[in-house]
């Protein structure tokens, strides 16, 4: 049977970085992938720009497709207020990354084979075994009829919202959930639309009740999407009806600019989002597993992103293991997230009240945008500006 120190189930940010992070001192490390990489995977690919400061060593040239550096925000399609990250006379220049999930999470994953992490893609896993020594792995691939077999010490589980770790773990039994539906749509650059550039990035609040709708610009396509960020009115609507509603953003997204489409062709793409929904245990009494990632529910529950916290928790999973610290894993864990997504479900809870009062006296604010870059990149304290967004917007309503 192969040996190794950790075992990394799912090789997205969290898990390539933890492979990366933890093959780099010293660690003996497998990454296990479902799927032959590169694979696509369903997901805005926006991000801010700290990333590269997070990861070091990395060539971003070599898979960042755009960068954004103004957000055109609209109410049903109109009252459209197009912002600037880097409004005059601020500093320093920031900006979002665009990506593709498909090129992005490939060059982690080398990144992590360049550190000297093994790593087996085109393998699913299938069962975990703790055993009071480590924990057995076995994978297999429909494709190939390969089969994988191997012990660790530890199980680091970074295989998504939908994954097997979490619930071999028998952690995170509930989970809050919200979820998005997208679109890969070619197009032209030369078609010169003014408000449709690589530097622009588009936000529609008011067509979808509890969630808003996206574009984001990539190399040869737009990423356009829509999701439902609050569960306040989930229960009482069918899938068939919340799948409409999202469908229907994207069609109006795509009629707003005057790009053609023929509706019965469109691939969608779903995807559940695993929210923050607190502190919690992410790693197992034993000590053996350690979930990261959306496996561990990490994604925000204002903005909706996950890439910068699941790299960063693939950091600390891999820190603890290399140090012998995994007791102390979730404790780090709330401690790094905590501050921020307990604040951001608050204003998501508030905002989604009353939308259009906080996209009037919040969003179109001339520094708001800034604000919410920055919030993205953590370089301000969340719960500073939720308490002045819920207090500018309670004057509002009195005034």
């Amino acid at each position: 049977m192969l040996n190794y120190d950790v075992i990394v189930c799912g090789a997205g940010p969290a898990g390539a970085s933890a492979a990366a992070a933890a093959a780099s001192q010293g660690l003996k490390v497998a990454l296990l992938e479902k799927q032959p990489l590169p694979r696509h995977k369903t997901c805005g690919g926006g991000m801010p720009m700290v990333v590269g400061d997070v990861l070091k060593n990395i060539a971003p040239d070599a898979f960042v497709e755009s960068q954004v550096r103004y957000m055109r925000h609209t109410w049903m399609f109109n009252e459209a207020y197009l912002a600037d990250i880097n409004p005059p006379g601020t500093s320093p220049d920031i900006c979002l990354w665009m990506v593709q999930r498909s090129i992005f999470d490939n060059a982690l994953a080398q990144r992590a084979v360049k550190a000297g992490a093994e790593l087996r893609d085109n393998l699913a896993v299938k069962s975990i075994e703790i055993e009071p020594d480590g924990a057995i792995v076995r994978a297999s691939s429909m494709k190939t009829g390969t089969n994988f077999e191997a012990k660790a010490k530890h199980i680091i589980g970074a295989d998504g919202a939908s994954g097997i770790t979490a619930k071999i773990a028998n952690l995170r039994r509930k989970k809050a959930m919200a979820i998005a539906i997208e679109i890969e749509h070619p197009y032209d650059w030369k078609n010169n639309h003014p408000d449709v550039t690589p530097e622009i990035i588009h936000l529609e609040y008011g067509a979808i009740k509890n969630g808003y709708a996206w574009i984001f610009p990539k190399a040869d396509h737009l990423n356009i999407g829509a999701g439902l960020f609050h569960q306040g009115m989930w229960k009482s609507r069918s899938n068939i009806e919340i799948r409409a509603d999202l469908e229907k953003a994207i069609f109006n997204y795509l009629d707003l600019f005057g790009i053609a489409y023929q509706p019965e062709k469109m691939k969608f793409h779903g995807h559940p989002l695993p929210l923050w929904q607190g502190k919690e245990q992410r790693h197992t009494p034993d000590e053996r597993i350690l979930l990261a990632g959306d496996a561990a529910g990490l994604i925000n529950p204002l903005f909706g992103d996950g890439i910068l916290h699941a790299i960063k928790s693939g950091l600390i999973a891999a820190e603890c293991v290399a140090q012998n610290d995994v007791k102390n894993y979730s404790q780090r864990i709330n401690s790094e997230f905590a501050p921020k997504f307990e604040p951001a479900s608050k204003l998501a809870s508030f905002f989604y009240k009353m939308p259009h009062l906080c996209y009037q006296y919040g969003v179109k604010r001339p520094n708001a945008t800034r604000i919410a870059a920055r919030l993205l990149m953590d370089e301000l304290d969340f719960n500073d500006m939720t308490g002045r967004f819920m207090g500018r917007i309670g004057k509002a309503m009195i005034g």
